[in-house]
């Protein structure tokens, strides 16, 4: 298990932990919560000995793996599923060895090395790696894509497929949720509540901690706070425990006013002198309670808006794409006010795509798009936290949006986004991108949009803007559409959803529960006919499939050959030797010494036989099994 005890951690000069006392059973799934900056990352960096204790123990197991996904991926030539395979060290080693071991001619290291990969599932590795492309999003032809064709984003999917076929016993995820859609996250908690080895992951999604995290780990204050259960049962047990805090901390603010109402009135009274010094040192001695926490830094709500047309955008018969290609047709979409609608279905379905239509970015290819001329958007999408001046501050951006306006009445607004005092006049260009999203979110609301199009707006965002986003949306007035991996996110501000699919866009009469039961059946009938199809219309794959297949029962042939042949040359010399030694005349005195030598090369030569049969039969029974396998 993981032992961490009276602990302190620093990075970069600042304390992070302070005496923290954590404790991970094997196998325990741990969700790490709590604001940017506290230092979740840090622990994670020192699990993976990449830095080291101020005082205090951080013990984890020897022998451990340890797997992370790598925040960097370079433009590579090599396939997504080679990258995937990469995931694995051992694999990777033991083929490096293997290779090694057949350009030497190593009969005994390519027999135990063939069973090592056997012992490890080397050879069903590809199918897993495939496997694991497909649930997060990959189309079956992209696995063989270089890395450098596919954009950040996917590049992060690879990296977090390389990190869940490493086979760990101890998985690091931070954020894993952030590039993934809600397909994509059905997915992966599916895939983490079968993992066998213990898991840390660091998220501000809550349903995702919900269905994958057995204990929470709060870090706040320099201190780790550990709660048994998931996000949910941590609401409680922390809302209970602040209740007994504010309980403690009024009840001791009252004894405090009592002894001091008693030592102003009676200090200087001789008669009750003795009493109040008595009474000054019992106040000195009151241990305070902190109050409840402080506020998040994040208190806004968007402005009403100056005008409420109706309606504000209408679609009739909308066909939308890229050059030639067609990506939606036959849209019908009317927005009025109050409309809160959120965008379903899969990755690449054409969500965005619609949302750029909405937002003006895509002309239509053909049909009717009729925006109202008293429409304000507000549009936040991934890409425009790179289109704000990186030179200049948050009070400058809001600045140049209302140049009348006060620089305390400016400073007042951008405080509710977490750009309080000096962080106000702070340049862009050092911001992290949770608070790059928080600066494009605050221009937003200044402007007082009547419609807003909201395009994964929690990535990068921590769980209380996130809380403080949703409070803000539920009192929204205009219209809105939002595309959203964030399901707290859609469940409390969402009154209805549209499903993107098969270049069509419906109302989804269901919730996100449907939702998922929907991808389950769709899934199942997608794989149905793909089996009804594969034996007409996919020849090519099926003998694709077939080379794969010869290709890894090659090296068990091979391996099988090989002992065959080596069994039958040790075979000719020993019948080569007992006709020798069945010569008579080679008992005499004077040949002792070549009778001795012959009788040593019939037992070295009767050795080699035995460990060449007990290969070839290892090699028969493994390729009997894959064969076995594969019929299955």
């Amino acid at each position: 298990m993981i032992n961490i005890r009276a602990m302190s951690l620093m990075r970069g000069g600042k304390l992070l932990l302070e005496n923290a006392d954590i404790t991970i059973f094997p196998g325990h799934h741990v969700g790490l919560v709590g604001r940017n900056g506290t230092g979740k990352s840090s622990l994670f960096a020192l699990l993976r000995h990449e830095l080291s204790v101020e005082q205090g123990d951080c013990e984890v197991p020897r022998g451990w793996r340890i797997a992370s996904v790598k925040q960097e991926t370079p433009a590579l030539e090599r396939s997504a599923l080679e990258y995937v395979l990469d995931g694995d060290e051992e694999l990777r080693s033991l083929e490096a060895q293997l290779a090694q071991a057949e350009q030497s001619n190593d009969g005994h290291a390519i027999g135990a090395l063939h069973d090592k990969l056997a012992t490890i599932g080397g050879y069903d590795a590809p199918s897993r790696a495939a496997a694991l492309l497909n649930g997060l999003g990959f189309q079956p032809e992209q696995i063989y894509h270089p890395v450098k064709a596919f954009s950040g984003g996917w590049r992060m999917r690879l990296n977090l497929a390389q990190a869940l076929i490493a086979r760990a016993d101890l998985l690091l995820l931070d954020e894993p949720t952030n590039h993934l859609d809600v397909d994509a996250i059905f997915w992966l908690e599916d895939w983490l509540q079968r993992f066998p080895g213990t898991l840390m992951v660091i998220s501000h999604d809550r349903d995702f901690l919900d269905a994958v995290a057995q204990q929470i780990i709060l870090i706040e204050h320099q201190t780790a706070t550990t709660y048994n259960g998931n996000y949910s049962s941590f609401e409680r047990q922390q809302a209970e425990h602040l209740a007994q805090q504010e309980a403690q901390f009024e009840k001791e603010q009252a004894q405090r006013k009592h002894l001091q109402t008693y030592i102003d009135r009676f200090r200087y009274k001789a008669s009750k002198a003795k009493q109040a010094q008595s009474r000054i040192k019992a106040l000195e001695r009151l241990q305070a309670s902190a109050p409840l926490r402080a506020a998040s830094g994040f208190n806004f709500s968007f402005r009403a808006p100056e005008q409420l047309p109706n309606p504000l955008l209408t679609l009739e018969k909308v066909q939308a794409g890229y050059g030639d290609t067609v990506i939606l047709k036959g849209i019908k979409f009317n927005l009025v006010p109050g409309s809160r609608i959120g965008l379903l279905g899969r990755n690449g379905a054409g969500k965005s795509t619609l949302v750029k239509l909405l937002a003006g970015e895509l002309k239509a290819q053909a049909g009717v798009v009729e925006l109202n001329p008293g429409v304000k958007l507000g549009y936040f999408a991934q890409h425009q936290l790179e289109m704000l001046d990186i030179n200049a501050s948050p009070l400058m951006h809001v600045q140049r949006l209302d140049p009348t306006a006060t620089e305390q009445t400016l400073r007042d607004f951008i405080g509710g986004f977490g750009f309080s005092g000096d962080a106000a006049t702070a340049k862009v260009a050092p911001m992290s991108g949770g608070e790059k999203a928080r600066l494009v979110l605050a221009l937003i609301v200044y402007q007082k949009p009547n419609l807003l199009l909201l395009d994964e707006p929690t990535n990068h965002l921590d769980s209380t803007m996130r809380e403080a986003l949703v409070y803000a949306l539920q009192d929204f007035t205009g219209a809105m559409v939002i595309v959203s991996h964030d399901r707290h996110l859609l469940r409390t501000t969402v009154d209805e959803f549209y499903l993107v699919a098969n270049q069509h866009v419906e109302p989804f009469a269901g919730d996100l529960d449907a939702y998922h039961d929907w991808l389950k059946k769709h899934t199942q009938a997608a794989a149905i006919a793909d089996n009804a199809s594969s034996g007409k219309a996919d020849r090519k794959a099926e003998k694709r499939q077939a080379a794969e297949q010869r290709q890894a029962l090659k090296p068990l042939k091979d391996r099988v050959l090989k002992a065959e042949k080596t069994m039958a040359q040790l075979e000719q010399k020993l019948a080569d030797l007992n006709t020798k030694l069945a010569d008579n005349g080679l008992y005499e005195e004077a040949r002792k010494n070549e009778l001795t030598d012959l009788l040593k090369q019939q037992a070295s030569t009767q050795s080699l036989l035995n460990a060449a049969e007990e290969d070839w039969m290892a090699a028969e029974e493994a390729l009997q099994e894959v064969q076995n396998e594969a019929s299955n």
